[in-house]
């Protein structure tokens, strides 16, 4: 990495209430170690039931001429300088967290359906899910017309909360998954590799897997046939924090690792709260250089991806 890209990042706020910022979107330049945000999420019509629920926008990808960022049941399309040009729903779209493109279709993680759906960008609808479930120790995908009636239940069993497309397939996984999945195009789901409980942005890398250990506040890279590398998400003194101990549920608490790309074949970004995002030398195991966006414990960063646009 000959200099730091720019970043796009993602926040959610939890505990936030009605009338307050519940997160936002911000370009990040660790070069001026700088951060404009281009959009505060203050929707009117966000459900309060859950710390974290539909607050905040969420997972990010780009098209050649668009940004697209999900939030919890809405697909929104922004310009390059953020005017915003369109946005789609779906009834089984809720609770999404990150996306990925390939090609022309948009992979979108349903939680609250133990779903994936696709977004076709050239028709711009959605036009098939995945449904997860399993059969004792067998995992079962069902694929199911999200235009129609007659999909999967609301449940969130497997709290899915990252997908992944590539050339090497469509792998995806969950808090409650304890795996890294596939699923090929006859919705085959086969195991890859297992993961930790409560893990985020779990995807192959080199010839491993990089997720973030939310649980154990590191970031890790596993090789079956070679090192293990671990880094410990950073943390501030308790003094430096805004609103600490506001939740009693502990889940608005620093390190709490989520958001991460892949900058080079050595350097990653990791976002965490309070909303931080850090570099990694994945190679060597080397913290490089941090941003931090806000001492306000409540709130995190989620979604996080390279800005591809001057």
């Amino acid at each position: 990495m000959i200099s730091p890209p720019k970043l796009i990042a993602t926040s959610v706020v939890r505990g936030s209430q009605k009338g307050q910022s519940h997160g936002g979107v911000f370009i990040v330049d660790f070069i001026q170690q700088s951060v404009n945000q281009v959009i505060d999420w203050n929707s009117g019509d966000i459900d309060f039931t859950g710390r974290g629920w539909d607050r905040g926008l969420r997972g990010i990808e780009f098209t050649d001429d668009a940004v697209w960022i999900a939030a919890s049941d809405e697909l929104f399309c922004y310009s390059p300088t953020f005017e915003l040009l369109g946005s789609y729903r779906n009834d089984y779209l809720k609770h999404c967290h990150e996306i990925c493109r390939q090609d022309h279709l948009l992979f979108l993680t349903s939680t609250g359906f133990d779903s994936l759906l696709v977004f076709n960008l050239e028709t711009r609808e959605f036009t098939w899910g995945l449904y997860l479930s399993r059969n004792g120790q067998q995992w079962v995908g069902q694929r199911f017309d999200p235009r129609a009636r007659g999909g999967p239940p609301f449940a969130n069993n497997y709290h899915i909360n990252m997908v992944s497309v590539s050339s090497q397939g469509v792998f995806f996984s969950g808090l409650n998954t304890g795996a890294l999945l596939s699923v090929d195009s006859q919705m085959n789901v086969q195991q890859f590799c297992s993961l930790p409980a409560g893990c985020h942005n779990a995807q192959r890398f080199k010839a491993g897997v990089l997720f973030n250990d939310t649980q154990s506040d590191a970031v890790r890279y596993v090789d079956p046939a070679g090192p293990q590398i671990a880094q410990k998400i950073l943390t501030y003194p308790e003094s430096a924090l805004n609103y600490a101990g506001v939740d009693s549920s502990k889940i608005a608490r620093q390190g709490f690792a989520r958001g991460l790309c892949v900058i080079d074949e050595h350097v990653i970004a990791v976002g965490s709260s309070p909303s931080t995002i850090t570099l990694y030398d994945m190679s060597v195991g080397k913290r490089l250089q941090a941003v931090n966006l806000t001492m306000d414990i409540r709130n995190a960063i989620h979604g996080l991806e390279v800005w591809p646009f001057s």
